[in-house]
């Protein structure tokens, strides 16, 4: 599952690679890409939309990746249905996005103020430096702003309200969790703190791995890395301990051939 203002095809640079070991499900989440807005925009309104596909898939449990956003929605999965993930991985994401804090208020209320007066183009253009701020990085600016500026603006504020009132904290602390076999995969400079991230590690029992340089967007800054700790951890394997931001020489200059299959 992607993140805020993408879609499913976002994991083109994922989808070949772990095709070549597992069966590959690549979800728009609701009301994102060519899926539909629901009749409620929420995490868990999300999560059992997608357990619904599944078993229109006939899967009855599989392995689940989500990034931010998606990461959320993973988390939410596996508390909800944990007979049905049979391992859970996520990249850059929290299990709680309630606005507990000033720094958080002034992220949510800034991204969501400047969607509403700017539109979702020109927010695209100053995320994407964000996001991607090196020189080498031009490529996955503009695709940044290619897909977060087509998102239906509607669905992308309701997206971010849902996230920002999401925890699952509580849940996590009220009653023993049976959760699947866990990876946290974290960016050295994402922008939600890594003390977050290590705390819910230790709490759930979580195997963590950070990624070096990365920021908030490591499936594209950090193909390398994401795809080694996914394929090893899916499989069963050892995850590598050491992972970093790719290097400018290996950056793709474009979006594998798949990313046509997706859109």
């Amino acid at each position: 599952m992607h993140g805020l203002g993408s879609g499913g095809a976002d994991w083109a640079f994922q989808v070949e690679p772990l095709a070549q070991r597992f069966r590959v499900l690549v979800a728009d989440l609701p009301g994102s890409g060519r899926s539909p807005p629901p009749p409620r925009h929420g995490i868990a309104e999300y999560a059992q939309l997608l357990l619904r596909r599944l078993d229109a898939e006939g899967v009855e449990h599989c392995g689940v990746l989500g990034f931010s956003l998606g990461g959320a929605v993973a988390l939410e999965m596996a508390l909800t249905a944990p007979q049905r993930v049979a391992r859970l991985m996520t990249i850059n994401s929290l299990a709680s996005y309630r606005v507990d804090s000033a720094a958080k208020w002034a992220e949510l209320h800034l991204q969501l103020g400047m969607v509403r007066v700017l539109g979702l183009g020109p927010t695209a253009r100053l995320v994407s430096r964000r996001l991607f701020p090196h020189d080498h990085q031009a490529q996955m600016r503009r695709r940044v702003v290619e897909v977060m500026g087509r998102q239906p603006r509607a669905a992308y504020l309701a997206q971010a309200r849902a996230l920002a009132g999401w925890c699952a904290l509580q849940r996590l602390s009220e009653r023993p969790v049976a959760l699947p076999p866990t990876l946290l995969l974290a960016a050295e400079h994402d922008y939600t703190p890594l003390a977050e991230k290590q705390a819910l590690a230790k709490r759930i029992g979580a195997q963590l791995r950070v990624v070096a340089g990365s920021r908030h967007g490591t499936p594209f800054d950090a193909i390398g890395a994401t795809n080694a700790a996914a394929l090893a951890f899916f499989a069963g394997e050892p995850v590598p301990d050491s992972l970093g931001m790719d290097p400018p020489e290996s950056v793709p200059n474009a979006p594998p051939a798949v990313l046509a299959q997706l859109e």
